[in-house]
């Protein structure tokens, strides 16, 4: 399977829209910067998220403007020329023909001329929308042609006197997904839920966690995701209660229960699936109490998932479940209400129950509407659905018989006209289905 199998997002009509929203301004959109791991070795390139969304380009040394009206064109793309020298060291380019071929803007230049043509293109606009704050460079370089634009300005050329965050306004198209955005993410989910059912199989004693992700890592790349979109976490025994445990160095105790939150990346879409599962193939009954709980609280929180809720209510009905719950475990005695007004349960789950997902495991969009208030679910909106239970050993508020369980389940969810769709079903979550397919081995 290929991210080119998918039908390719309408990258133009996005850019149109954005236009849409700065009739007398200009956006400047840049891709992210290489950066180094060590001595002459980079991290693998990964184009920016806006930056994607709006071009489909992958390459690095890219920027693009768009300039309403302009009569030499309202797309700018700045890309890398072709340099057969180059090219035999570091791969193909597109060049400045492929660029334009491949996202549909008649303006490409190379991007040495950034720094000329850029102040002109600045010229007799109100506004300039830009990604602010992120890069301390870019930033100096949007001032240095902003200002460059300003010195002409006894000449009775205008330049931008409004300066605004390029995430409040692409961020807000962004939240909901369009038709195609939903394929890729279902591709990217349901590539993360067979490496998750292969990770069940191959699971025993023994096993160390980082081979344990390796497995589950392997199935992404062989169905065709060439990267993960995180670093996968895989905590065994008490390492479960570290929320971003990333070591992954352990051996897999038999007894325990390992933890595994672990997503794909397909076509620069995120997957982001966590099980909680037995070492052994078999819930202890301490192990099936608590995690028969979190299954009931996500389970709340899914039902919750509507068109007219809002983005706060499935935290809330999460949380009312395992408030009952740890009072019927016996972990917290003080009344329901006492337990929700004072936070008494954060002791044990201390993270809100979902994000938005998309180009980025945690995606862009607000979560509060101007006033304030908690913003309502529309269709298109992905959340993820993730309640869990941290019983640290290290926590003496915690009977002995659950210390070092920790848990967290957590589905990823479309919101559609009728409620909600789960993208990732196939990854068991029931306490019966998971110990059958441990019981069938790899």
């Amino acid at each position: 399977m290929s991210s080119h199998d998918l039908p390719r997002p309408d990258y133009a009509a996005r850019r149109r829209r954005l236009m849409e929203r700065l009739p007398d301004g200009v956006a400047i959109v840049p891709t992210a910067t290489e950066k180094s791991r060590n001595a002459d070795v980079h991290y693998p390139f990964r184009p920016d998220s806006d930056f994607w969304y709006l071009t489909g380009f992958a390459e690095p040394e890219a920027l693009l403007v768009l300039v309403p009206g302009h009569p030499d064109g309202e797309e700018w793309l700045f890309c890398r020329p072709r340099d057969p020298e180059r090219e035999i060291w570091d791969g193909r380019r597109a060049g400045l023909e492929g660029a334009r071929e491949l996202c549909g803007i008649q303006q490409t230049r190379s991007i040495v001329e950034l720094d000329s043509l850029l102040p002109e293109l600045l010229q007799n606009r109100e506004l300039l929308c830009a990604p602010l704050g992120r890069s301390a460079d870019f930033d100096a370089r949007l001032m240095l042609w902003r200002n460059q634009a300003r010195s002409r300005s006894r000449a009775g050329i205008r330049y931008p006197q409004e300066l605004v965050d390029l995430g409040f306004l692409l961020h807000e198209m962004r939240v909901i997904k369009d038709p195609v955005e939903l394929e890729h993410l279902r591709a990217a989910v349901g590539i993360s839920a067979a490496g998750h059912r292969h990770g069940m199989r191959v699971c025993r004693p023994g096993m160390t966690e980082y081979q344990l992700q390796a497995e589950i890592e392997f199935v992404f790349q062989r169905l065709g995701a060439r990267s993960v979109a995180y670093p996968s976490i895989v905590g065994g025994g008490p390492n479960a209660c570290i929320l971003h445990y990333t070591e992954n160095r352990d051996a897999l105790a038999d007894g325990d229960l390992v933890l595994v939150d672990a997503g794909a990346e397909y076509g620069n879409y995120a997957g982001d699936i966590t099980r909680s599962y037995p070492v052994n193939g078999v819930f202890s009954p301490a192990q099936r109490e608590v995690y028969a709980l979190v299954l009931a609280s996500q389970k709340a929180a899914i039902a919750a998932l509507a068109p007219g809720r809002s983005v706060a209510d499935y935290h809330e009905a999460a949380v009312a479940v395992l408030v009952d719950g740890l009072r019927d475990l016996k972990i917290l005695s003080e009344s329901r209400e006492a337990i929700l007004e004072q936070g008494l349960y954060r002791s044990f789950y201390m993270h809100r129950t979902g994000h938005w997902l998309g180009l980025d495991v945690h995606d862009a969009g607000s979560y509060r509407q101007r006033d304030g208030n908690w913003r309502m679910l529309e269709p298109g909106m992905v959340v993820t659905v993730e309640p869990g239970l941290y019983f640290s050993p290290e926590n003496p508020a915690c009977p002995e018989r659950y210390r070092g369980i920790g848990i967290r389940i957590e589905d990823d969810c479309v919101i559609t006209a009728e409620g909600v769709e789960v993208l990732s079903a196939a990854a068991p979550k029931e306490i019966d289905e998971i110990e059958a397919l441990m019981a069938l081995g790899s």
